[in-house]
């Protein structure tokens, strides 16, 4: 092992290794804090052609990696073990070039997604992924993750984001499609391979995305509904009616009213049922606004809403996205954070199911709902006792009922492996481990993750 630490060293200079006790605490396990270990080493590279050398060496002593970014997942994806060196991306942060012809990004893994947001802003565009975490969590970990959040009913999942890619293979072969092409149908698009698989089958190394106009008006309201079937009908109105629907976020009264008394936030004399935050763009200030609050007047006529707030200010907006994301639940003890997604017509259904079985296990424990409804995903807390793995199981067994998916933008990792089962066949689970097999023999990119 001293004999790969000193070649790593060479490859990458004192600045780019980590070891001993020069290892922080923070690359012992993401947000979940379920990681347990600091690992044999920390890779700092600071260019492709330093992972491809760090990973070249790793292969060929048969050593794991495990890849970080930002740390701000929920499923333990990026924890490592005491035998493991982890290869982080804080070093291979910047936006190398923004094409305002082809309205795209180019900018390197470790970019945090605040960054290339402001970047897209200033040369008048709008990266359309959008996260709570988007100052700490990284581009490239967004990608390895697939990850959702507020504005996927308008722009996509990372996904659909993706242009081009760079990834280093498990052997240190860098594969490279960094263009900035559309339409590409040139053979397997194997890029798709790596988007999702939470540093499995390679390390993303750099990235081109696509980028929407930036609006010139953004209209937010928050309004209060009386059950889940009037959530269903503003949103198919909404999708009938608003030109650009950005944002359809829902939250059940267990996770605002606990939410808005922590925080101190009060929108509404008596706390409804049910909140949702409705968001809109354009480019004609005056008409978007018409617009807008015609359509908000028509749900209040129709009874589909009982009350409604309309954003004035930036400052209104920002306090309305607080009770969203500030997420004061993550204070409770034992706190496990579903993300789960369904058929949107039976998500009240299915939180109702969900909610029965909780407290008929644990009575009067936390458990709470909320989530970006317009693209069926839902976020499950509960706060049940220190016994997870029972949380797990019944929380996703009631999804496996509903055919549901139990990560819908969280990724698989550790946490959530011994339940994949429940939503993929045997046949699925079989390819995924032929595609695990063919691009990293050895195992030993991010051993013991998804699969």
């Amino acid at each position: 092992m001293d004999r790969l630490i000193d070649a790593l060293r060479a490859e990458l200079g004192n600045s780019g290794l980590l070891v001993g006790a020069d290892i922080g605490e923070r690359y012992r396990s993401d947000r979940s804090l379920s990681g347990t270990q600091l690992p044999l080493a920390v890779l700092r590279p600071a260019s492709t052609a330093e992972v491809s050398a760090a990973l070249r060496l790793c292969h060929a002593h048969d050593v794991c990696v495990v890849p970080q970014g930002g740390m701000t997942g929920l499923a333990g994806g990026a924890n490592p073990d005491a035998s493991a060196i982890v290869l982080s991306l804080e070093r291979m942060s910047g936006v190398e070039e923004i094409d305002a012809t082809a309205a795209t990004m180019t900018l390197l893994a470790g970019t945090p997604l605040e960054i290339a947001q402001a970047a897209a802003q200033a040369q008048g565009f709008l990266l359309g992924l959008d996260l709570g975490s988007r100052g700490s969590c990284q581009v490239g970990g967004n990608i390895s993750t697939n990850a959702g959040g507020y504005r996927v009913i308008r722009y996509g999942m990372a996904r659909a984001h993706v242009l081009g890619l760079e990834a280093v293979l498990a052997d240190g072969t860098i594969v490279s499609d960094i263009r900035k092409m559309l339409k590409n149908n040139t053979g397997y698009d194997w890029k798709q391979l790596f988007i999702g698989a939470e540093g499995t089958l390679g390390i993303i190394t750099r990235a081109v995305l696509r980028l929407a106009t930036k609006p010139a008006t953004v209209s937010t309201a928050m309004c209060a509904l009386e059950n889940f079937a009037a959530v269903l009908e503003v949103l198919k109105s909404a999708r009938r009616e608003l030109a650009s629907l950005t944002a359809f976020e829902v939250m059940w009264q267990s996770f605002h009213n606990f939410s808005a008394r922590q925080a101190g936030l009060k929108f509404f004399d008596k706390e409804p049922p049910f909140i949702l935050i409705i968001e809109q763009s354009g480019s004609d200030a005056a008409k978007d606004a018409d617009l807008f609050e015609a359509f908000l007047s028509r749900a209040m006529e129709a009874g589909h809403l009982t009350d409604c707030l309309i954003a004035q200010s930036e400052a209104d907006t920002a306090k309305f996205w607080t009770l969203r994301e500030t997420l004061v639940l993550d204070r409770l003890p034992d706190l496990v954070n579903f993300d789960v997604s369904l058929d949107i017509a039976r998500l009240g259904e299915f939180a109702d199911q969900c909610a029965a079985a909780i407290e008929a296990r644990w009575p009067g424990c936390h458990h709470s709902y909320f989530g970006h409804i317009g693209d069926g995903n839902l976020h499950v807390c509960v706060s049940a006792g220190p016994d997870q793995h029972a949380v797990d199981e019944l929380v996703y067994n009631v999804v496996r009922q509903f055919n549901g998916s139990i990560s819908a933008e969280h990724g698989i990792g550790t946490l959530k492996k011994d339940f994949l089962g429940y939503s993929r066949s045997p046949e699925e689970l079989a390819l995924m481990a032929r595609i695990k097999q063919a691009l990293d023999p050895k195992g030993i990119l991010n051993p013991g993750k998804v699969l």
